[in-house]
């Protein structure tokens, strides 16, 4: 039975019914934000919301059924886990704040979709490598936020005022947001604050943030040829299966088929394929073999060809002309 399940859980149908039941469900819940439409539908959308909770409940009392402790080793279970607990929880008037935590449904198609999935495990993959991105960005903008809070926070103490106030500018110029304008009213009474500016907005919009994207892309591409060596490894394995078994069913026939069948049906079809000699003698030819011996009312010869003796033997025009050159010149000795 647990097998069952198991197999039932991991079908491409049962999966598009997650997948359709997620998204309504989070269709649902962005719907009861429209006072309008709380007030007209808001019973069928609680019975919707409701509904789409005892599915996933079902579905996770499946999976801990058919995998038992394997259940707690996959993070993906975890996480769809601590989503469908936190729905759980009551809504009274002090937890009014965890209605606006069921949205956090909608991402359980991370977990449900592959591609999905694939992108999210990239980016955990490449957290370790990001750490030192992360490093060398932030001594970058400590260090531009000193030197633009020295120079400027006299004149844009709005922008560099302070040192927290420099980073949040900062942070905010390196994302793209407005940094012109910034560059140009400090411009105003510095001319050539361009060279700071300009030399900020390259190093890191230009080159800490691209090392971001090269860190994840080259994860993702780990990740794809990971799971292309797992598909050809059980590609193999299923093959190699295969070939046992053709090898066993192989065995097996040998045993049952017995042994020297071949070898007795020979010596009787043996008489037919044998040729048959001719012998001429001074009666004429005569057939030398098995057939001609039971003919002539005589035992064959047990083994070798059948001897013939002496006889007229027909010369070719080649002999008598050699033989007759052999006997002139006999003569002309003489």
């Amino acid at each position: 039975m647990r097998e069952r399940v198991r197999t039932f859980l991991e079908t491409s149908y049962l999966q598009r019914i997650i997948i359709a039941v997620i998204v309504i469900n989070a269709a649902t819940l962005g719907l009861e934000t429209s006072p309008t439409v709380t007030d007209r539908y808001g019973t069928a959308l609680a019975v919707v919301d409701h509904a789409a909770l005892y599915i996933f409940v079902a579905e996770l009392a499946a999976k801990v059924y058919a995998q038992r402790l394997r259940f707690l080793r996959d993070p993906w279970n975890l996480f769809d886990t601590a989503i469908v607990a936190l729905s759980l929880l009551p809504v009274a008037n002090g937890l009014s704040v965890l209605r606006a935590l069921r949205i956090l449904r909608a991402l359980r198609l991370i977990s449900v979709v592959p591609s999905l999935r694939r992108v999210v495990t990239a980016l955990l993959t490449a957290v370790p490598g990001m750490t030192s991105i992360v490093l060398l960005l932030g001594l970058v903008l400590y260090v531009a936020a000193v030197m633009g809070t020295k120079l400027y926070h006299l004149t844009a103490p709005d922008y560099f005022g302070d040192l927290p106030t420099s980073l949040f500018t900062l942070f905010q110029m390196m994302t793209g947001d407005g940094w012109s304008d910034i560059t140009r009213d400090v411009m105003d009474e510095h001319p050539s604050a361009w060279l700071f500016f300009v030399m900020f907005m390259l190093v890191c919009t230009f080159v800490v943030l691209n090392l971001f994207i090269a860190v994840v892309v080259n994860a993702m591409e780990e990740e794809a040829s990971g799971e292309t060596a797992r598909a050809t490894r059980d590609l193999e394995t299923a093959v190699l299966a295969e070939l046992s078994a053709l090898r066993a069913e192989v065995r097996e026939l040998r045993e049952r088929t017995p042994v020297g069948t071949g070898a007795r049906a020979r010596p009787e079809g043996r008489a037919a394929a044998e040729p048959v000699a001719t012998v001429t003698t001074a009666t004429g030819p005569v057939a030398a073999g098995p057939a001609a011996a039971e003919v002539a009312g005589t035992e064959p010869a047990a083994a070798g060809p059948v001897a013939a003796g002496p006889g007229p033997r027909s010369r070719s025009p080649r002999d008598r002309s050699s033989r007759g050159r052999s006997s002139r010149g006999a003569r002309g000795r003489r």
